[in-house]
């Protein structure tokens, strides 16, 4: 039988996890169909839940029965979503159990708490006992304070899914977040082996947020579109410093598993550029590639495989972040907007989430 497309991917050393969840998508069996095309993971965010429990009538029996025992809407959000993720974690069991490093699905933290290191910790633990899976990976955003967050849990001896990773700056600190996590956890006499982490690195927005600004200023035209992949081929090289080496090789002995890069918000913004223009570019050994369904199906149709394409052209990923620099584009300010702003997004998903529930509650109880 041919390989799918995705499934060529994977012969590149990149898993295809799918960014989009929803409880009928599960129980019609839509998901393990696409794990039968070769989707090998799922991520999910307050957005994306805010979509499903908006949508149709598949969270309503569950909402009533809670009404009954719960008066909070957002504990009762995390009941529903609890279900969601142990059926999906159930679905990619199989894939978890046959790979090193796939078949999870992702569960984000309550996301107002993203500058808040020990509370988001406390939640990550508290998560992670209520799904109870071994193939769940717990998100946490990659803030200033979420860095300590992540050490914390990691070094609890919990699966990490770093999220809204913006900056080289930050790739950094998370990934050295990780590692120090792992040295505390073999230093208790956990077994390394059973940790997995990604780093959600985000692209298109980058894209988004430097366009803005060089139509703004003018007269640099052909910077559009180029900071974006300059930008994840430097973090993947960043990537490859970290994980290697003394330090990293004593991790290595002892069962650990590099953090791999999971390129983030790949479907393109902008409908001048290809629609697989984040999936054709990111190509490499050791990554993940989180799309919404969209992207799948336009990579499945037309999407084109020239090879470890994450590793071309360094020094033109270089001369990217020169030209910027001398246009006047200032690439520290770009990423610091860019997380500020992803932190609120979620916030506001989250906060829509939970009055979207509250109404329907008050509804389906009038009912």
């Amino acid at each position: 039988m041919a390989q799918t497309p995705l499934q060529q991917l994977a012969e590149h050393g990149q898993s295809v996890w799918l960014d989009f969840l929803s409880r009928k998508f599960v129980k019609d069996g839509e998901l393990a169909a696409m794990v039968e095309r070769g989707v090998v993971g799922v991520t999910s965010n307050p957005t994306i839940f805010q979509s499903a429990i908006a949508e149709g009538d598949a969270y309503d029996d569950q909402i009533r029965r809670l009404a009954g025992e719960l008066d909070d809407p957002k504990e009762i959000f995390w009941r529903l979503a609890v279900d969601d993720i142990r059926d999906a974690c159930d679905v990619l069991r199989p894939v978890y159990d046959r790979s090193g490093g796939d078949g999870f699905v992702s569960l984000e933290v309550d996301p107002t708490l993203a500058y808040d290191a020990a509370t988001t910790h406390s939640e990550a633990v508290r998560l992670h006992g209520l799904v109870d899976r071994p193939n769940l990976l717990i998100k946490i955003p990659a803030t200033e304070p979420g860095l300590q967050a992540i050490e914390e849990t990691i070094a609890a001896g919990i699966s990490v899914n770093v999220t809204l990773i913006f900056s080289l700056e930050r790739h950094r600190g998370v990934a050295e977040a990780y590692v120090r996590g792992l040295e505390r956890y073999a230093q208790a006499g956990g077994d390394l082996g059973a940790i997995k982490s990604v780093a959600s690195f985000f692209v298109s927005r980058v894209d988004s947020e430097a366009d803005k600004r060089i139509e703004q200023l003018g007269g640099h035209d052909r910077l559009l579109g180029t900071l974006a992949i300059a930008n994840a081929k430097l973090a993947y090289q960043l990537f490859l410093e970290v994980f290697s080496g003394e330090r990293w090789e004593a991790l290595a002995a002892k069962g650990a598993s590099v953090q791999r890069p999971l390129w983030a918000s790949t479907s393109t913004k902008n409908p001048k550029y290809r629609d697989v223009l984040y999936v054709e570019e990111l190509i490499g050994p050791d990554t993940v590639n989180t799309m919404p369904t969209g992207t799948v199906d336009a990579f499945e149709d037309h999407g084109e495989l020239r090879g470890d394409t994450i590793l071309e052209d360094v020094d033109g990923a270089k001369a990217v972040f020169a030209a910027f620099a001398d246009a006047g584009i200032d690439y520290d300010d770009v990423v610091a907007t860019l997380e500020r702003e992803g932190v609120e997004k979620f916030e506001a998903s989250f906060a829509d989430l939970v009055a979207g529930l509250q109404g329907k509650l008050k509804a389906l109880v009038a009912a």
